[in-house]
């Protein structure tokens, strides 16, 4: 008669009453209730609950992530989902971050034989980018233009230590399928990257994150895959690992820009700009203070305050 939950649904009264049919159904009586279990023993059971359903959720992908058997049939149920020529050994994953429309950057993860290769993971920003669509076209412009003859040599970098050439030749190696975090506009705006860097061999989908549909270039349906198939795990592993990436390199680029701007107040050094995102823990929840919240920081007065107030909104 009590469904315990994590978070009540916003359709809990069309769940209830769906679930009393099927009680009834059943020869039972009486309604059912969903509902959160606030405080005692069913806070206690539910805590439990969660805490094992976790636990069970890490060994299930250690398990199938350390499975070769299950890698190679991930691959290979992609490549059929797909219609891919054959298994897609590379795959690379791009996922565009921002902080409400300000700082655009994007990220690129890479599994092999369904491995994450973090040796060549890269991190792109952006200057401009009118929305989501164009981020992805100008970052896979910049990574495809890599895979021409002309460009085959390896790219050479400057180590930082010892000041001798580095050579990165991983971004010459061609990837069997192109994955963009995100649905059919996300996934359009890289197959016209494709077509502008005269690129016909390299396949590319999306995944949307909402229903986990996995989107082709025109297409107006997407591929449904089984959702607890071994090719469906995959993708997932692969775009949650370029979310994480991309979203960690934007928040290191959002406190880079605070750190540069709140570095113009006359009296806030870099100990203060340090102490004042210790005190709050993070960029958003600095931006959002207000100018009595500031002032409770050590060393920050209220004409101070009034300074880093009017600096962190001067971009609205």
């Amino acid at each position: 008669r009590e469904v315990i939950v994590p978070a009540v649904p916003d359709d809990v009264q069309a769940l209830q009453t769906v679930l009393t049919e099927r009680r009834r159904a059943a020869g039972e009586r009486g309604g059912v209730v969903v509902k959160t279990a606030q405080r005692g023993e069913k806070a206690a059971l539910a805590e439990t609950v969660a805490t094992n359903a976790l636990g069970a959720l890490v060994q299930y992908k250690t398990r199938r992530s350390g499975d070769f058997t299950a890698r190679s049939q991930a691959l290979a149920d992609i490549q059929e989902a797909l219609g891919l020529a054959e298994a897609p050994l590379r795959l690379e994953c791009f996922d565009v971050s921002h902080f409400g429309g300000t700082n655009p950057v994007a990220s690129m993860v890479v599994f092999e034989d369904g491995l994450p290769r973090k040796d060549q993971y890269r991190k792109f920003a952006i200057a401009d980018a009118r929305d989501d669509t164009d981020a992805v076209y100008q970052v896979l412009r910049r990574r495809l233009a890599y895979l021409h003859d002309d460009a085959a040599s390896p790219v050479a970098t400057v180590d930082p230590l010892t000041g001798e050439p580095v050579a990165r030749k991983s971004f010459h190696y061609r990837p069997g399928l192109l994955v963009i975090d995100g649905g059919q506009p996300q996934v359009a705006a890289a197959a016209r990257a494709l077509r502008d860097e005269g690129l016909d061999d390299i396949a590319v989908c999306g995944i949307a994150k909402r229903l986990e549909e996995v989107w082709l270039p025109d297409s107006d349906y997407p591929v449904i895959l089984p959702r607890s198939s071994d090719a469906l795990f995959l993708l997932q592993r692969l775009r949650d690992e370029a979310h994480r990436f991309a979203l960690r390199y934007q928040r290191t680029t959002r406190s880079r820009d605070i750190r540069t701007r709140l570095s113009s107040i006359p009296g806030l050094g870099p100990a203060r700009t340090t102490e004042l995102l210790k005190h709050f823990g993070s960029v958003a929840r600095l931006r959002a203070a207000s100018v009595d919240e500031l002032t409770t920081v050590d060393g920050i007065g209220p004409a101070t305050a009034q300074l880093v107030h009017r600096a962190l909104r001067s971009d609205g």
